[in-house]
């Protein structure tokens, strides 16, 4: 068991490795696109190798992924990768496959060997097995609650632990879903999912004649029918559907957040906090980073007073599908579900990153639209601390022509001169370092506003139980 817990990021890509580390990462977790459950990693092989001395000058740590379910087709890429992880000498390599296992024990014995969480682990002789097996670290699953990781911590004490934190879940199994499979012809269990659970579906009937007819929702219509499922052992006890006229989500979950149980995981001495998210932007990265860092080195200093509303804030810019606890507290609830829609909001957008400084210039890369006038804040790593910068006019950082509104798009970079920011430049250099992310207002409209509202008033009541 480590002395202090492990804060663990995905890295999507170089970028997204680099911004996680500048804003608290202790760790982060990578792979190559054919071996692992990572299909859509950025990394090719040079940026890896890249990344991996980069981690290590900085004194941090990179794991590397190898946790697919092998198919026949599969194994003779084994012995390539196998090379390339010897070559690389990643920090451990996370695997679910015991036959991956195998053959990476046999051919590679000196690398530390995880087991993720796409194995299911949900229990302490699921721990001991994987431990007697030669396994250093074991992921537990989604699933796992509190109660259960704290029986597990307790009945393997020599053996490090980890368990997710943030991030998107999963309407199946830890991810072990076969509806991508028959929907799209795409395995989830080889990093392929199609996420057939955020698409919206429709009721229909099936008349005597075997004719099938929608039920179309409209204005006249909706206030018929209360969709519901009744199952065999449950009699009486009705599960409502709910569709409007844009269809239902009826498998679409809320994103997990646990910072406000963070406490009960550093108390039981879990070694790695994981958040999910290696598709999603370097914002997100930064974001999550920065806020569960402080929030773990808070909780260390002070446990006592420390209080989870500090921290949300930064989270509730993020965009999200709803926050819930996951399976941490035992059953999921209605609440753990977002039936209404599958589209992600948050009060802030990601407006764009430095990306270099040219001297007193920075470059900064834009990520959505910006007007003349609006205002953009700067994230300062180590702190919650935020440097606000209002342009007047966006200076293209290849062309210098000025325009007094600038989109996204094609890796458009703008420059923005020392005068800009009101302040001595070499502190500003000293508090945004290349990579320094920033944000702008969503300016939701009333609908939206109100949804996001709802669901954080949702996840209010899910953490009050």
């Amino acid at each position: 068991m480590l002395d202090k817990a492990e804060l663990l990021l995905p890295a999507g890509s170089l970028v997204k490795l680099k911004t996680a580390l500048l804003y608290g990462a202790d760790a982060v977790y990578a792979g190559t696109p054919d071996l692992c459950l990572r299909s859509q990693s950025k990394f090719s092989l040079e940026e890896l190798e890249e990344g991996i001395e980069y981690t290590h000058r900085l004194g941090k740590k990179i794991y590397l992924t190898l946790n697919l379910f092998m198919h026949n087709r599969d194994v003779e890429k084994l012995p390539v990768f196998v090379e390339t992880l010897n070559h690389l000498h990643p920090d451990g390599v996370l695997i679910a496959d015991p036959g991956v296992f195998q053959f990476v024990k046999d051919n590679a014995p000196e690398l530390k060997l995880f087991i993720s969480t796409q194995a299911n682990i949900c229990s302490w002789p699921a721990v001991k097995f994987w431990q007697n097996q030669g396994a250093k670290l074991c992921v537990l699953g989604r699933e796992t609650t509190y109660a259960e990781m704290k029986e597990i911590r307790e009945k393997c004490p020599d053996i490090l632990l980890e368990c997710f934190m943030h991030g998107a879940m999963c309407m199946s199994y830890s991810g072990r879903c076969l509806i991508s499979n028959y929907l799209a012809d795409r395995s989830a269990n080889q990093g392929k999912c199609a996420h057939c659970c955020r698409w919206h579906y429709k009721l229909h009937l099936r008349l005597k004649d075997g004719t099938i007819k929608e039920i179309p929702i409209t204005e006249t219509s909706k206030d018929f029918f209360d969709f519901l499922l009744e199952e065999d052992f449950r009699p009486g006890e009705y599960y409502e559907i709910i569709e409007d006229e844009h269809g239902g989500y009826i498998l679409n979950s809320k994103d997990m957040c646990l910072m406000p149980r963070l406490p009960d995981l550093l108390s039981i001495g879990m070694d790695s906090l994981k958040i999910e998210g290696r598709n999603k932007t370097e914002y997100y990265a930064g974001v999550v980073a920065r806020a569960y860092r402080r929030a773990i080195d808070d909780w260390y200093a002070s446990p006592q007073t420390w209080d989870y509303n500090k921290y949300m804030p930064d989270l509730n810019t993020l965009q999200n599908r709803g926050y819930c606890l996951g399976f941490h507290d035992g059953k999921l609830t209605n609440i753990s579900q977002n039936y209404e829609y599958t589209r992600t909001l948050g009060d802030w957008l990601f407006a764009g990153s430095i990306v270099e400084w040219q001297g007193d210039d920075a470059v900064f890369e834009i990520r959505n639209y910006i007007d003349k006038g609006e205002f953009i804040e700067f994230l300062i790593p180590g702190t919650l601390e935020n440097l606000c910068l209002t342009l007047t006019e966006f200076e293209d950082a290849e062309t210098g022509e000025t325009t007094p509104k600038v989109s996204a798009g094609q890796g458009k970079k703008i420059r923005i001169r020392p005068k800009a920011w009101n302040k001595d430049i070499s502190e500003i250099k000293r508090l945004l370092p290349q990579y320094a992310i920033a944000r702008k207002p969503a300016n939701l409209t009333g609908e939206n506003q109100i949804r996001l509202n709802h669901k954080k008033a949702e996840f209010n009541s899910l953490i009050k139980g």
